[in-house]
């Protein structure tokens, strides 16, 4: 936060523990969740379906792959994959047992996610770096072509791509932007307190520790390969909710190309450029990557430039591969290390004068 914190130290195990430590953070957590509570009512529904509603359902997504990747040091290129297999998942469940509450429906779809990305995650047991992220990148096409050739997972539709049925969460029908925005808002708050808990436990102690060093995890006693599998069942069980929430409420639409490769590159994208090792990052790189778009769309109209779609998505990938080089070599942490060099400049100044 952008004020003096005086070098107030936790006094006590449980201050040292707690996500919001400070009188001050609460105060300001209380205002914002006041804020957000409100927005709603005030921004338009086209604001909310087409910029708020996708943001928090793929901060959900780089969530769980900056779990694997940033926390527990595996990388990954088949997010896209586990929230298709989260999205089909749900639909089934919705459209075969439309008895079961479509909350669990979601929840289901995230552990039969979890579920594959266990299997997928074996090879993480004898692979690293490189090999694993071509190792995913195979699973990523495989569930592609698994999705697109089964038809009993679109019920034989001929085109392939199906109608999301209208649902409803303990009898109030979710019907409007408003309604969807405080469902997703609601499981968002409690899959990011989930992932902030998981990284200060002795699950994600164990994740970090074969991050740094395999062997010396080994001596410590860790299991290697039960630190590895859990990080994927938790990762693709991020990625699973957070598919079937992308049917299911943006898109109302269910097809394999919503889920390609392209949406695993840019969940990556999102979490490179946040921040890696970072929950926060994770937003914020997440809404970086969808403005970005936006930005250049506003400012080809402001200046009358005649710069086709197809430009504009060209430029975007040119930006978003110039950024990754950038944060790689120079800025690891990304956006988040650099927000955080702002803030110690700020609240020491005047005192870092000259330094």
């Amino acid at each position: 936060m952008f004020y003096r914190t005086a070098r107030r130290l936790p006094d006590s195990y449980s201050a040292q523990l707690s996500i919001i430590g400070r009188n001050e953070d609460r105060i300001i957590a209380a205002l914002t969740l006041l804020a957000v509570l409100t927005l709603p009512q005030f921004a338009s529904p086209y604001f909310l379906k087409a910029l708020l509603i996708p943001f928090l359902i793929l901060s959900i997504a780089a969530i769980g792959l900056n779990l694997l990747m940033g926390y527990a040091g595996q990388p990954s290129l088949g997010s896209g994959a586990f929230m298709a297999v989260g999205a089909y998942t749900a639909y089934k469940l919705a459209t075969n047992v439309p008895e079961i509450p479509i909350v669990v429906d979601f929840a289901i779809a995230g552990v039969m996610a979890a579920g594959v990305g266990i299997v997928f995650g074996l090879p993480s047991l004898r692979m690293r770096a490189f090999y694993l992220a071509i190792a995913t990148l195979a699973i990523q096409f495989f569930i592609e072509w698994l999705f697109s050739k089964v038809a009993w997972f679109w019920n034989d539709h001929p085109s392939g791509v199906v109608s999301i049925p209208q649902f409803s969460v303990f009898g109030i029908p979710i019907d409007t932007p408003q309604k969807e925005f405080y469902l997703i808002g609601i499981i968002v708050a409690l899959m990011t307190i989930l992932a902030l808990n998981l990284t200060r436990s002795h699950i994600g102690r164990q994740w970090m520790a074969v991050r740094d060093n395999e062997t010396a995890a080994r001596l410590m006693g860790i299991s290697v390969r039960r630190a590895k599998l859990s990080a994927f069942a938790i990762s693709s069980f991020y990625c699973g909710v957070a598919g079937a929430l992308w049917a299911f409420v943006y898109l109302k639409t269910l097809g394999i190309t919503s889920y390609s490769i392209d949406v695993s590159f840019k969940i990556m994208f999102m979490i490179v450029i946040g921040g890696v090792g970072t929950i926060g990052g994770s937003f914020i790189g997440t809404a970086f990557v969808l403005l970005v778009p936006i930005f250049l769309s506003t400012v080809a109209s402001a200046l009358s430039l005649p710069i086709s779609t197809g430009s504009i998505a060209s430029m975007e990938q040119m930006i978003f591969g110039l950024l990754i080089v950038y944060f790689v070599i120079v800025e690891p942490q990304g956006i988040v290390r650099i927000v955080r060099n702002f803030h110690q400049k700020l609240v020491s100044w005047p005192l870092n004068v000259g330094r």
